[in-house]
C-alpha cells in the first residue's frame, strides 16, 4: 500500500489531468470511471507488484499483447478510409504506421484524432487521402519501450496530450493507451486494497 500511496501522491495530480484530459468532461466521475475501468477489466490483470515496478511488458502481457504479437498496422500508402476500417475492425484508437515496401520500419501513427482533425473537419475524402498525408511522422513520434515504467508512461502521455505510444524495441512490439496505464494502476491499487482487509 505505501507503494500505491508514495505513487499516487507523487503522480496523483498528473493521472488525474490525464484521464480528464482524455475523456469527455463533464460525463465521468472519478468513481464511475474506475468502476468502469474495474468493470471492463478482469479481476486481475496484471500480479501485483507495486507501480514502482510495473513497466509497458506487463501491460502488453495482459491485453495478450506480448505473446500474439499483435501490432495493429497500415502502411504509408493506405488510404485513410482502409486504416478506419481497420481500426473500427479491431476496436482500437490507432494504427501503427509502417513504411510501403519495408515493413519493418516504423513511418509513424495514424490515430482517429489525425482522422478527426484532418479529413473529416476539412472534407477531405477519406478514399482519396493517404495515410501518409495524415499521420505523425516518425521524427514527431513518441514511443516508449518494454522497459518503460507505467508511471513514466502516463507522465510523457500527459505532457504530450497523447492517448496512444508505439512500443518500440528495435522494432514494434506493441501499443498502449492511457486507458490501459490507468486500468493498470487502478488494477494495482484494487489488489493492494484486497491484500490489507
Amino acid at each position: 500500500m505505501q507503494g500505491i500511496t508514495k505513487a499516487l501522491r507523487h503522480h496523483g495530480r498528473q493521472l488525474r489531468h490525464a484521464v480528464l484530459q482524455h475523456m469527455d468532461k463533464g460525463i465521468f466521475s472519478w468513481a464511475t470511471l474506475i468502476s468502469r475501468i474495474q468493470s471492463e477489466s478482469p479481476t486481475v490483470i496484471i500480479p501485483h507488484m507495486g507501480l514502482e515496478n510495473i513497466t509497458v511488458s506487463e501491460i502488453l502481457r495482459a491485453k495478450g499483447e506480448a505473446e500474439a504479437g499483435a501490432v495493429y498496422w497500415c502502411d504509408t500508402s493506405h488510404l485513410v478510409h482502409e486504416a478506419v476500417q481497420h481500426m473500427t475492425a479491431h476496436n482500437v484508437g490507432a494504427l501503427v504506421v509502417l513504411k510501403s515496401g519495408d515493413m519493418k520500419q516504423l513511418a509513424g501513427i495514424v490515430t482517429e484524432r489525425d482522422f478527426a482533425r484532418k479529413v473529416l473537419l476539412p472534407g477531405r475524402p477519406s478514399e482519396g487521402t493517404r495515410v501518409e498525408d495524415i499521420m505523425t511522422e516518425e521524427d514527431k513520434l513518441i514511443t516508449v519501450s518494454t522497459h518503460t515504467n507505467i508511471l513514466r508512461a502516463m507522465e510523457l502521455m500527459t505532457e504530450r496530450h497523447i492517448r496512444h505510444v508505439p512500443v518500440f524495441d528495435e522494432k514494434v512490439v506493441g501499443m498502449i493507451s492511457i486507458g490501459d496505464v490507468v486500468r493498470a494502476i487502478v488494477d494495482q491499487q484494487h489488489q493492494e486494497v484486497k491484500q490489507l482487509k
